[in-house]
């Protein structure tokens, strides 16, 4: 009787360590290859409507589904963990899983990002998704995997052309002596410089006053910013030079990556690239609407460009790049080959 005892606590203490080792939290604890259950914290700045959370829902859904319920994403919306550089730097150490981050801002951790800031490096939407997909971006997700990240996948934030209040801008003779709101990298500066215009940095913020008050004559982004920024009811003259597309990247700390196992990656890759095929359609969407609204009820005239004077005119900008990044120019050449 006590032999049989013995046998059955024994029998009872390996099932509850079996048990206690089938859950991880999926933010940078210990994981066991028997580990079943993680949940990963997914902080990004932007609201429930933009197309990116939107995105990032589907992505949540299909981790869980292919998963079996085993994987399970939380998402914190509108910078409730903090601002994207906070939210990022809490990535590295562990103690959130994910996030979304524009290619711009990681221009810090890998040169390699430096190329999606320069102009015209795509020659239209379908040779930017090639070069998206290819295994030279793959490759620079992976670059950053030893600063506490890796990329997963990205999402389109379209491309960026000037829009102005007076004037359209056809030529980049049209930029001169034109004040130009940019963000706050090096590069955009630059590219202004060199297509003749008054670069001005500033926060997005502040860019509808600016228009209105004059200190700034126009802005560069997408279509979106005229309605969902209301730049339009200042600005009338969006010209589509198409200058850069900047897409969002979708990041994983590299301790949550690390802990987890062969098959748990191989569903989170997947669930990500399908959910960047899911926002393709969504980004497609609310740009005609955001153009009819800007058209029909606010007035925005949109022009088609000629680009050609545009790229002559960057020429030696991108060649200063190239010399000064290794990187980029290898990633330049890679894009190249997929046009």
């Amino acid at each position: 009787m006590k032999k049989t005892l013995s046998l059955l606590l024994v029998l009872v203490i390996s099932l509850g360590l079996v048990a206690c080792g089938s859950e991880t939290t999926g933010n940078g604890g210990e994981k066991t290859e028997e580990a079943k259950q993680v949940t990963l914290k997914l902080a990004h700045n932007l609201n429930e409507q933009h197309t990116v959370h939107l995105a990032l829902t589907e992505f949540a859904r299909l981790a869980e589904e292919k998963s079996n319920g085993q994987i399970k994403v939380q998402i914190y919306p509108n910078g409730q963990l903090g601002s994207e550089s906070q939210v990022l730097e809490q990535l590295q150490a562990g103690a959130v899983a994910m996030t979304k981050v524009s290619a711009a801002a990681l221009t810090t951790y890998s040169e390699g990002y430096n190329a999606f800031t320069l102009p015209y490096v795509f020659a239209d939407e379908d040779h930017y998704f090639r070069s998206m997909e290819s295994e030279a971006v793959q490759n620079l997700y992976n670059s950053t995997t030893d600063k506490g990240f890796l990329g997963l996948t990205f999402y389109n934030s379209g491309a960026r052309s000037f829009y102005t209040v007076d004037k359209p801008i056809l030529t980049p003779a049209d930029l001169k002596g034109v004040k130009i709101r940019v963000m706050g990298f090096q590069s955009q500066t630059d590219m202004v410089e060199a297509l003749g215009g008054t670069p001005v940095g500033m926060p997005y913020g502040d860019v509808y006053t600016s228009l209105q008050s004059g200190v700034i004559d126009g802005a560069e982004s997408n279509e979106t910013a005229l309605t969902n920024g209301k730049h339009g009811e200042v600005a009338k003259h969006f010209s589509y030079d198409e200058h850069t597309r900047i897409p969002d990247i979708l990041v994983i700390s590299s301790k949550v990556w690390n802990s987890l196992t062969d098959e748990q990656k191989d569903i989170i890759k997947e669930a990500a690239v399908e959910s960047t095929e899911y926002h393709k359609s969504l980004w497609t969407k609310a740009i005609a609407e955001a153009k009819k609204e800007a058209s029909e009820e606010m007035g925005v005239t949109f022009y088609e460009v000629d680009k050609t004077p545009f790229r002559k005119a960057v020429e030696p900008m991108l060649e200063e790049y190239e010399n000064k990044y290794p990187e980029v120019k290898k990633l330049l050449e890679a894009f190249k080959e997929l046009e």
